[in-house]
C-alpha cells in the first residue's frame, strides 16, 4: 500500500512543568496539527494524575491519548524524572486504537478474543495498512497487580501473528500505585492494548545483557499467588540469596538485586526473574511469576550498552534509519547504569537512536512477562512493502 508523502509521521514531545495543566498545554502545543491521530505518553507518578488525566483530555480534545506512569521516562533528551513525555503520530501513516482491560483478574481467553476482534476492525476501517504483517500491538498493564503472566499469555494467544511488546506501569520507585490511561481517566488493577498498523516497516525485540553463572537456587517454598519466595535450596529464601551473591543479609536492596539477578531458563534462553523486596520474614517478594520447583540460575550483568549497540546496529540495518523506536527498559537496568555511573552515556544513546518511552516495573514480549531487558519496537522510515 502506497502512503503519501509525510514531513513529520511522527512527533515527540517533553514537559517539565509540574503544573499538570502546563505540562498538558505544553505538550499539545509540541504536538498539535490537522493530520495528528494519537497521542502516547509516559508520565512521571508524581503529577497529580486527577488533574492531569482532565487538563490531558480537554488539550488535545477530539485526540485519542494512552499511556501510562513511570518509574523514570526516556525522553527526546534522553533520561528524564519528573517529567511527561509524548509520541505524535499522523493519522495518515498509523491507524492506532486502543482498548482497555479494567479488570486484570478473571480475564478469559474469550475476552481477549472479543478485545483483538474489536481492535483489528476498527484498524481495518481506516485502510492505512492491512493487518497481517503490517500490525504490532503494545501493552501497558498495572506494574503491581501480580496478573501480567496470565493476562499476557491469555492476550497473546487472541493477537495469533500479530507480534506484541510493553512495560508494566511504574510509580517512581514507591512500589505503592501504578496506573494506565484510557480515555480521560487513569485506572489501577487495569491494562491497555494498544493496536497499532502501518505500512512503514518496524520490528519489535528484547534483549538483555546478562550471562549465567553456575549457582543455583531451587525454589523449595514459594506463593504464586504473591510472587513471595520463602525458601531456596530449602534455607530462608533472603538468606540464601544473599549467602549467593556474596552480601550481608542487611544489605539486601534495590542496587544488590539489580547488580545480581536471577534467571529462569527455558529452552536455550534465560528470563530474569528480578527480586523487588526482601520481608520481614526473611521471604523475596519478585517482579515474575515464581513457583515451587523453578530452578533459578544466578546471572552477572555484562556491557548494557555494547548489548543494545549491537542489537541496535542490527536492527537499523534491516529497518533503515530509525523514524523513532518505542522502548520499555526495566528500572532496575538504570539503577545498575546509576550505580557504574554509566547512565549519561545510556541516556545520549537512547537520545542519538530516537528512543521514547520509560522505565518499567517489567517487560512483556510476545505474551512473555520479563525482567531486567529492554523491550521494543524500532519503526523505519521507509514502506515495509518496498
Amino acid at each position: 500500500m502506497n502512503a503519501p508523502f509525510i514531513k513529520e509521521p511522527v512527533k515527540t514531545a517533553l514537559s517539565k512543568q509540574q503544573d499538570a495543566k502546563l505540562a498538558a498545554q505544553e505538550l499539545a502545543d509540541q504536538l498539535m496539527g490537522p493530520d495528528l491521530g494519537f497521542v502516547l505518553f509516559f508520565c512521571s507518578a508524581e503529577y497529580d494524575l486527577e488533574t492531569l488525566s482532565r487538563e490531558l483530555h480537554l488539550a488535545f480534545d477530539g485526540v485519542e491519548l494512552a499511556g501510562c506512569t513511570t518509574a523514570g521516562e526516556v525522553t527526546p533528551r534522553g533520561y528524564d524524572r519528573g517529567s511527561i513525555t509524548a509520541v505524535g503520530f499522523d493519522q495518515n501513516l498509523f491507524s492506532i486504537d486502543v482498548a482497555l482491560i479494567e479488570s486484570l483478574e478473571g480475564f478469559s481467553l474469550n475476552d481477549a478474543q472479543n478485545l483483538v476482534s474489536g481492535l483489528v476492525t476498527q484498524s481495518r476501517s481506516r485502510q492505512v495498512a492491512p493487518i497481517k504483517g503490517h500490525s504490532f500491538a503494545l501493552t501497558l498493564l498495572d506494574g503491581l497487580s501480580s496478573q501480567e503472566e496470565l493476562v499476557l499469555m491469555t492476550l497473546n494467544s487472541a493477537l495469533g501473528s500479530i507480534p506484541s511488546f510493553g512495560g508494566s506501569a511504574g510509580d517512581d520507585n514507591h512500589l505503592t500505585n501504578t496506573h494506565v490511561y484510557h480515555k480521560g481517566r487513569f485506572y489501577t488493577q487495569a491494562a491497555i492494548v494498544v493496536l497499532i498498523s502501518t505500512p512503514l516497516d518496524f520490528e519489535v525485540f528484547t534483549t538483555h545483557h546478562m550471562t549465567s553463572l553456575e549457582e543455583k537456587l531451587v525454589v523449595t517454598a514459594a506463593d504464586p499467588a504473591t510472587r513471595t519466595v520463602f525458601e531456596l535450596n530449602a534455607i530462608p529464601a533472603a538468606e540464601e540469596y544473599a549467602r549467593v551473591v556474596g552480601v550481608p543479609l542487611d544489605a539486601l536492596d534495590h542496587k544488590v538485586f539489580a547488580l545480581n539477578p536471577v534467571a529462569v531458563r527455558i529452552g536455550q534462553e534465560y528470563y530474569v526473574r528480578s527480586i523487588q523486596r526482601v520481608n520481614e520474614d526473611g521471604s523475596l517478594t519478585f517482579y515474575c511469576a515464581v513457583e515451587n520447583g523453578i530452578v533459578l540460575t544466578a546471572m552477572q550483568p555484562g556491557s548494557m550498552i555494547e548489548d543494545l549497540n549491537s542489537v541496535f546496529t542490527r536492527l537499523e540495518t534491516e529497518v533503515g534509519p530509525p523514524l523513532i523506536t518505542l522502548g520499555c527498559d526495566c528500572f532496575l537496568r538504570r539503577l545498575e547504569l546509576e550505580h557504574r555511573e554509566q547512565d549519561q552515556r545510556m541516556s545520549e544513546f537512547l537520545q542519538q537512536h530516537r528512543v521514547i518511552g520509560f522505565n518499567t516495573y517489567g517487560e512483556q514480549y510476545d505474551g512473555m512477562h520479563i525482567n531486567q531487558t529492554f523491550t521494543g519496537v524500532v519503526i523505519g522510515k521507509r514502506n515495509r512493502d518496498g
